[in-house]
């Protein structure tokens, strides 16, 4: 079956409405989604960056913001920036990557965007946190121990290694079978269309 990578970074503001959509436009055309949680910050601070081009270039920030708002509004998703932006997504990715593949991840990582792009709360809280693992069915107090393994850390770090590899310069970034790069919420009918038509897994 004909599968792409969805590689996504829990900071970052177009990752939340592929989040919510990727899925259901891979399954129409019969594509399964590998669900890929890695760290931006790193990536960035190789351009030399400090924080996210969003800050960086504020007309280019102000027009993201606008466009996210607009974007929201058509999927019927809710949408309530979150202070401070980027926010702290490193203890959210690692409990994202010790979540197995099998829809817990997804799950997860649905409810903590939500959370985060939806109502505007922190990913850093814990109790934040929690909500978005009990949501998936999942123990929190256990999830956060298994996040804090080494194990999980150097998963992550293997992961953000393998996106840099791969030519990944921000999120959300779709990978198929063959090494073709998609990039941004927009581009996830190609990407699958690309899968299905492509090398199989």
């Amino acid at each position: 079956m004909a599968a792409i990578d969805f590689f996504y970074e829990f900071a970052s503001t177009y990752s939340y409405p592929a989040a919510m959509r990727v899925e259901d436009v891979a399954a129409k055309a019969g594509v399964t989604v590998r669900w890929r949680p890695f760290l931006l910050g790193p990536i960035f601070a190789e351009a030399g960056w400090t924080t996210s081009p969003f800050n960086l270039i504020p007309a280019k920030g102000r027009n993201m913001w606008r466009d996210l708002e607009r974007t929201c509004e058509a999927m019927g998703l809710s949408f309530q920036k979150p202070d401070p932006f980027p926010q702290n997504s490193l203890t959210a990715a690692r409990i994202a990557t010790s979540l197995p593949d099998d829809g817990k991840r997804a799950a997860f990582s649905r409810e903590l965007y939500r959370l985060e792009f939806g109502e505007g709360l922190s990913i850093a809280d814990a109790e934040v946190l929690g909500r978005a693992l009990k949501a998936a069915g999942v123990e929190p107090a256990t999830a956060l121990i298994a996040a804090g393994s080494d194990a999980v850390k150097q998963a992550l770090r293997a992961t953000t290694e393998e996106a840099k590899a791969k030519g990944l310069f921000g999120a959300p970034s779709m990978v198929t079978a063959d090494g073709e790069l998609f990039w941004g919420n927009d581009r996830i009918e190609q990407a699958v269309a690309w899968a299905a038509k492509g090398v199989p897994a």
